[in-house]
């Protein structure tokens, strides 16, 4: 066996999952097709809780030095997400690069030990009741006994396993530049919507801002030529001004699909991020969600291959990940059909009633907080506490803060006295609450901690 775990894609997801199997001690293979660095810099925004579960493998800090924090997000409606109020100490939305913090995730991965073969492209995947082969284009095979499909909306992992991939189009030839502007707005994100056209303006702290476009008469294909002029005309129609901007670094066109495959597990084969789910950019959810995919499959499959926890618990990777991709899919869609509503009068009463009905306090929160992940739960299995499956708040406990407990995957069982027969790689902390919280940061387990190993 060449691996325990083969991760196809060195993505975010399957960057962040290779860091966290290594730092269990699970052998891992990263297979990427690209021989260089990705240039792609689609995604520019890091959420609360995505924040906090690199907070929970300290690179949190180092991550948010490279961009620039809002803590306000304005959509496409006159609505603002407030970050301000959620209870975490990341209260706002991080502004950086995609390109930052997959090198931030990358560095992490390979100084804990996961392998990277670079040029391989994965064309074939069998499975068998021992393990997983996978064949890339050059004619060479490796084996694992898990293999995780991270590798973007055209999967070959996914098509290998017969998967469909159900959903429909959303938007085409969505425009995407990183450029300088003369007229600046501030450390702030413009955005607009005219019913034919929208554009939002990002800034990345550094002096370059993130521009992104579309025009419902001018549907291009993905590879046709893209100029800052077409850029320009689509932000002066959208926002009144084009900013002055000039000296593109970077240019691109993309289409947005919404879609779900219908299951994240086949056997020894397992789908994380835009492999499992891809939808509207509105909110900027994308890339965080698939970064929670990974932060949930990879302590369980390091449990399970360790022998702690047994094989069914990889069963609830799905059961928890599937319904949290299916509301993004809704919450951002929603979102951005209301920007493509084209009588300006139904538009602007659309977004009228969505800013009064977020206006009011729990809601304005738990929009904010599904947006920003932090106030995304699972659902208990039946018959436990209502508290397991909830995110555990950080606290300072007299062992220390309960993120830095839960670096290098560990749980961390909290209450009045350490119960017997704990596990040596539970870390006990004091405290009133009496809860084991599993590595990814969510509510295992409300009383007794030693049964959850145990069965």
């Amino acid at each position: 066996m060449e691996s325990d775990v083969l991760i196809a894609g060195a993505g975010p997801a399957g960057l962040l999952l290779a860091g966290d199997l290594a730092e269990a001690g699970v052998t891992v293979t990263v297979l990427e097709r690209r021989t260089t660095g990705s240039n792609l810099t689609r995604a520019f925004g890091v959420h609360a809780r995505t924040l906090e579960q690199f907070d929970q493998r300290g690179i949190a800090d180092e991550l948010v030095a490279t961009g620039l924090p809002l803590r306000r997000l304005r959509l496409f409606v006159p609505v603002d997400l407030d970050f301000g109020r959620l209870p975490t100490r990341y209260r706002y939305l991080l502004i950086t690069p995609q390109t930052r913090t997959e090198a931030v995730l990358r560095a992490r991965a390979e100084r804990l030990g996961a392998k990277f073969a670079l040029g391989a492209n994965v064309v074939g995947v069998r499975q068998d009741a021992g393990g997983v082969d996978v064949t890339t284009a050059d004619g060479e095979r490796r084996r694992g006994r898990y293999l995780v499909g991270a590798d973007g909306a055209h999967s070959v992992v996914r098509r290998e396993l017969g998967l469909p991939f159900d959903g429909r189009p959303v938007l085409k030839s969505i425009m995407l530049a990183d450029v300088r502007l003369a007229e600046p707005p501030g450390n702030v994100l413009r955005v607009n919507s005219v019913g034919d056209a929208f554009a939002f303006v990002a800034p990345f702290g550094d002096g370059w801002y993130r521009v992104t476009a579309w025009d419902r008469h001018r549907q291009a294909t993905e590879d046709a030529p893209l100029d800052l002029d077409e850029v320009r005309a689509v932000t002066r129609r959208s926002l009144g001004t084009d900013l002055g901007m000039h000296d593109a670094r970077w240019l691109s066109r993309f289409h947005c699909d919404e879609r779900q495959v219908p299951h994240y597990r086949a056997g020894r084969v397992f789908l994380a991020g835009d492999a499992a789910h891809v939808h509207s950019p509105a909110g900027g959810q994308g890339m965080n969600t698939g970064l929670q995919d990974a932060a949930n499959l990879g302590w369980k499959l390091a449990a399970v291959l360790s022998g702690r926890l047994p094989e069914s618990l990889l069963d609830t990777y799905e059961t928890e990940r599937h319904p949290v991709g299916k509301r993004v899919l809704r919450s951002s869609g929603a979102m951005i059909r209301l920007a493509m509503v084209r009588p300006r009068p139904a538009r602007e009463a659309g977004g009228r009633a969505l800013a009064g009905a977020l206006s009011v306090g729990s809601l304005a929160r738990r929009a904010a907080g599904v947006v920003s992940g932090i106030g995304i739960r699972y659902a208990p299995p039946r018959g436990e506490d209502r508290r397991v499956g909830v995110r555990a708040e950080d606290a300072d406990l007299p062992e220390g803060r309960l993120y830095e407990l839960l670096r290098g995957g560990r749980f961390v069982h909290i209450g009045r006295k350490r119960p017997a027969g704990l596990p040596e790689h539970v870390v006990f902390a004091r405290g009133e609450d009496d809860v084991l919280v599993r590595p990814d940061g969510y509510v295992a387990r409300v009383g007794d901690p030693v049964g959850y190993f145990t069965g």
